[in-house]
């Protein structure tokens, strides 16, 4: 049984022990990797031990059963969007808490959790903020934090360099997007859910726990612990929609939930007309067609104070 999150806290406060665990093959990892335990250090937390993960793929999956065997009361995590997909994959339903300090490229996990970008800041909301409960999602029986995607974002998922990313940050993927967009084709997909079936032809179809993609607000009412999964496209099957869409998205974020594009749930089967492969939180990792499922209240992290918090318990 996990425990409360009002124990939890007070565990972490009382011992200030932490595991650090950081991601030096992300954008900012291998800069700030000292200067992240100095900050921890300076706040009063014992670091219990510390790995520098230069290649997440090989070294997590035996890293972080060995970590989390020692069932230590905080997980300090710099990382991207991608590795920290796999780090709540092992977290979820455990009594660590997790500390997330965004080292990404869009860091969308953290701008949903109301994260600040700059690293002391968010080192300050490990050290004083609050535990909360918050959803994760299942793709596949495969687990994510954020997004799940299908079209142009799988295609650059997979071509957008790493050495490109380190340098440009978001705008690499814009670039790589651009260049994709021309000789990509749309696709048909249906997706289900309760007894409703939403069929649509696009480029770009997103299936989205969190509340921000690409770094921009989904919706004005989005959240990531709302118990919901939210599923909408980017534009229909002409290119330049596609394009329209993504600006319109990034500039207009005040539509709500119960707007028509957005289909709203907890579950839901996708199908397409040609198998496609799925970006899972910025990382290729299995093929359509999908199940997606909301797995809510999974995972519990250190947020700053401000963070709504719905589950309150």
């Amino acid at each position: 049984m996990v425990l409360p999150k009002s124990e939890m806290l007070d565990r972490i406060r009382r011992d200030r022990h932490a595991v650090l665990l950081v991601n030096t093959k992300s954008r900012r990892g291998a800069r700030h990797y000292d200067e992240v335990r100095a900050l921890l250090q300076d706040r009063g937390f014992s670091i219990t031990a510390e790995h520098a993960v230069a290649d997440p793929a090989t070294q997590l999956p035996k890293l972080l059963p060995e970590i989390l065997a020692e069932r230590p009361p905080l997980l300090v995590v710099g990382s991207g969007d991608g590795t920290v997909a796999t780090v709540v994959d092992h977290l979820a339903y455990t009594d660590t808490v997790l500390g997330y300090l965004p080292l990404g490229t869009t860091n969308n996990f953290g701008r949903s959790l109301g994260l600040p970008l700059r690293l002391e800041p968010a080192v300050d909301v490990i050290a004083n903020g609050k535990v909360a409960e918050v959803d994760l999602g299942r793709v596949n029986e495969d687990v994510f934090a954020n997004l799940v995607s299908l079209g142009i974002s799988a295609v650059v998922a997979g071509r957008t360099p790493h050495a490109l990313k380190r340098r440009l940050g978001r705008a690499s993927y814009a670039l790589t997007s651009m260049r994709a967009l021309f000789s990509h084709r749309p696709f048909t997909a249906e997706v289900s859910s309760g007894g409703v079936t939403w069929r649509v032809q696009t480029h770009q179809l997103n299936i989205a726990n969190g509340r921000t993609h690409a770094g921009a607000p989904i919706a004005a009412d989005a959240s990531i612990d709302d118990q919901l999964l939210t599923v909408y496209t980017l534009g229909g099957p002409s290119r330049l929609s596609t394009v329209a869409a993504t600006l319109r998205q990034s500039l207009t974020p005040h539509r709500r939930l119960e707007h028509k594009r957005y289909l709203t749930g907890t579950d839901f089967t996708v199908s397409t007309d040609r198998p496609l492969q799925v970006d899972v939180d910025g990382e290729i990792t299995t093929t359509t067609p999908l199940h997606v499922e909301v797995a809510a209240g999974a995972l519990r992290v250190l947020v700053p104070e401000t963070f709504p918090d719905y589950k309150r318990s």
